[in-house]
This record gives structure tokens, C-alpha cells and sequence, in this order.
């Protein structure tokens, strides 16, 4: 019997950092001593607080169906975070709940996104926006970006960028992979022309806790035009610890939001009844562990950074937030290593997985060649031992 698979489904990629973390597991599981650097999930615990609250929920049986786009406690909830945090007054019928970042993601072109619109992606960008995009009919156009500037575009390369058939920007800050932030300045400029064409600006900020140097600034607080076309993409996995509970939520206009909710009644029904009594604990209590781990991501930060840049062959710029290190590798391509020249990051990266027992994200699923991401939510000790072993496969001592 012949399957069918449509051609919308073949179009899709899978994600290349869930493939390399399954492969990391994999060879932890079979007793291989490999150091990962993929993960993109905090090492810390859950706060105790939020865990104490779920079962809290569970004993109170609120173990039942919600309202698909969330309970109205969370609404509110999100609502009372985007007043404290940025000063912008939303009401729950612009909030929708879902099932993490990635589902608000997709429920957000769904309903934007007729098929040929084009949404602009700045690259390096996380891998999962084109295929977001492609999945809903849209069309992704990327806007390269480059070390020298810091990974981040200029309005004028943006303005550029834009034609009759712009839906919408993608603005991810802090950035994965680069841990780039967006200045208030630059954001300013970028809402400017998103007002001026009419286009919408998806404003991921789901790492807007872990903000090194400078502050975080919502490009929606710049006026209720720009407010009007701002989607604004957040969650509580990366500030809370939370990858696991699933809990994402948008804030946008009220349109937009019953667009989104309307799709996703459909195709998920509600979030997690537990999770979602977590997260009002999350986003209304003891702050305490946030700042403690914004903290422990610094030290690890610098640590990376002057060591990565203390090794001939490879060197990185100093990301502002986020906890992703993207290194510069191309001094290592196309030059022989072990008896084999390696042309791309992958290339590389296989050999040094296999060799050194190193986990790394090459760059070509971030839409760039010639770079590595590395994660630093991870211990210490594991970013120390890593690093000598990266160091020693560069010195061709293995």
C-alpha cells in the first residue's frame, strides 16, 4: 500500500537541536562520557514555590478542562506581569494561553499568514520560525545579519527587506542563537517602519529575564499603533525553569487573539489545568530564584567568553543575554584535521562529537554557516571540562 504524505508535511524540517540533544541522551544512556553543549532548557530545578503550588492544584482537583485559551487567574496573571514589567495595560481578551512558546508561535502565523505571505526572519534565527511559517502557508524571507554588527539588522537593511507582500517581522530579543538585545534606540526605529507599512512585529521575548547588561524594552511600548501590531511571544520555561510544564502565552489585539484562540479551541483545546495554576505562582510570587539564576548565568557567560577567546582557531562576541554562546569556527574549515578536511560546521561538529565526545548546534540550521552554538545552562564544571576538550581536539591532541 502506498502512503501518502502531503506536500506541505514534506516541506517541513525536523528540528536539527532536538535531533542532536536525542543523539547526546542517547550516548549518555549507553554510558559514553560525552559533555553536551545543546541544550536549550535551564539546568536548574523548578523553584519550589511553583512546584508547591502544582500539587497544591492537584489536591484541589483542578485537574478539569479550561477555557482553551487559559484560565482568566493566568490571564490576569499576564496581564498584571506586562503592567509591572513594561507598563503596558493589556485586558484577558488580549491574552491566549497555549501549550509553549512553539504552539503560541504557530497559532500566531495560523492566523496571520494567508499562503504566500511573507514573513522576515532575521538570520541567525531560532530553527523553528521558517518551518513555523512554511506550515502555515507563509513564505519565510530572510534578512542576513553579521558578526560585525553583532548579528542584528539596521533599519535601513530591514526597510529593504520589506515588499507588498510583508505579513510581518520576526524580532527575537534576547536572540537564540546569538544572545543579541536589541537596543531601545534600534527598537524604536524598527517600529517606526513596521507603523509606516502596516506590518506586524512577532516580539519574541521568551528570554526576556536573562538580560545581562542594559534592560529589556517591549517594542509595544512605543505607542498604541505599534502596540496594535505588536504579537508579543513569551512563556515560563526559560526565566522559571518551567521547558517541561509547556506554558506559553501571547499577548496582541483582541482580533488577533480571538483569531488565535478560535484556532487553537481546535487543535489542542486548553493548556495543562495544573500547569497553568503553576504559572500564576510563577509570574505573581517569590522572584527570588530568577535573579539568583540570572546570576549563576553570568559567571558562566564570562567564563566562556574569555576562554573561548583565549584558544587560536575559534573566537566569540560577548552575548548580552539569553544563555547561548555562537562561536566563530571558520578558522577550522577547510583545513585538514585528523586527516580529514571539514567544509561546514556540521562537518566539524560530527567529527568533534565522535572524537571528543563533545555535543555541539552547528550553525546551518540557524540559517548561517561558519559558527557553533553553545549552551551555558549547564554546570561549571561541564562548561570547564567541554572546553579542554574542544581546546585539545583544536590542538589535534586526541
Amino acid at each position: 500500500m502506498k502512503t501518502y504524505i502531503s506536500e506541505k508535511a514534506k516541506a517541513i524540517s525536523p528540528s536539527p537541536t532536538l535531533a542532536l540533544d536525542a543523539k547526546y541522551k542517547q550516548m549518555k544512556k549507553d554510558g559514553i562520557p560525552v559533555v553536551g553543549f545543546g541544550a536549550g532548557e535551564p539546568d536548574f530545578d523548578t523553584p519550589e514555590n511553583i512546584k508547591l503550588a502544582a500539587v497544591k492544584a492537584i489536591e484541589n482537583n483542578i485537574t478539569k478542562y479550561t477555557p482553551a485559551s487559559g484560565t482568566v487567574e493566568l490571564k490576569n496573571a499576564i496581564c498584571e506581569k506586562f503592567k509591572n514589567d513594561h507598563g503596558l495595560d493589556y485586558g484577558i481578551e488580549n491574552i491566549v494561553v497555549s501549550n509553549g512558546g512553539k504552539h503560541s508561535l504557530t497559532n500566531i502565523f495560523m492566523a496571520i499568514c494567508e499562503d504566500g505571505d511573507e514573513v522576515i526572519i532575521p538570520a541567525p534565527f531560532w530553527v523553528s520560525y521558517p518551518e513555523m511559517v512554511k506550515m502555515a502557508g507563509g513564505v519565510p524571507k530572510f534578512l542576513n545579519t553579521t558578526e560585525e554588527n553583532d548579528f542584528k539588522f539596521s533599519p535601513e537593511e530591514l526597510e529593504a527587506c520589506i515588499t507588498d507582500k510583508t505579513r510581518a517581522l520576526v524580532l527575537n530579543t534576547p536572540s537564540n542563537p546569538t544572545g543579541m538585545v536589541y537596543t531601545e534606540e534600534a527598537l524604536e526605529k524598527i517600529a517606526n517602519i513596521a507603523v509606516k507599512h502596516n506590518i506586524y512585529v512577532i516580539m519574541d521575548e521568551i528570554y526576556e529575564k536573562l538580560v545581562y547588561e542594559g534592560t529589556h524594552k517591549n517594542i509595544a511600548t512605543f505607542g498604541d499603533e505599534i502596540k496594535n501590531l505588536t504579537i508579543t511571544v513569551n512563556g515560563m520555561a526559560k526565566a522559571y525553569a518551567m521547558t517541561g510544564w509547556r506554558i506559553g502565552f501571547t499577548a496582541s489585539n483582541a482580533d488577533v487573539a480571538k483569531a488565535m484562540s478560535n484556532i487553537q479551541s481546535h487543535a489542542t483545546s486548553n493548556p495543562n489545568s495544573i500547569a497553568q495554576a503553576a504559572s500564576v505562582e510563577a509570574l505573581l510570587g517569590d522572584q527570588s530564584s530568577v535573579s539568583v539564576m540570572r546570576e549563576e548565568y553570568i559567571k558562566r557567560r564570562d567564563y566562556m567568553v574569555e576562554r573561548i577567546n583565549s584558544i587560536d582557531g575559534i573566537s566569540c562576541r560577548k552575548p548580552n543575554g539569553a544563555f547561548y554562546i555562537f562561536m566563530n569556527v571558520k578558522k577550522l574549515l577547510g583545513i585538514e584535521h585528523y586527516g580529514k578536511v571539514f567544509n561546514s560546521a556540521s562537518e566539524l561538529c560530527d567529527d568533534i562529537l565522535e572524537r571528543a565526545l563533545v555535543a555541539l548546534v552547528p550553525s546551518e540550521g540557524f540559517g548561517i554557516d561558519g559558527y557553533v552554538r553553545l549552551s551555558y545552562a549547564t554546570s561549571m564544571e561541564t562548561i570547564k571540562e567541554g572546553l579542554d576538550r574542544i581546546e585539545k581536539y583544536i590542538k589535534h591532541e586526541f
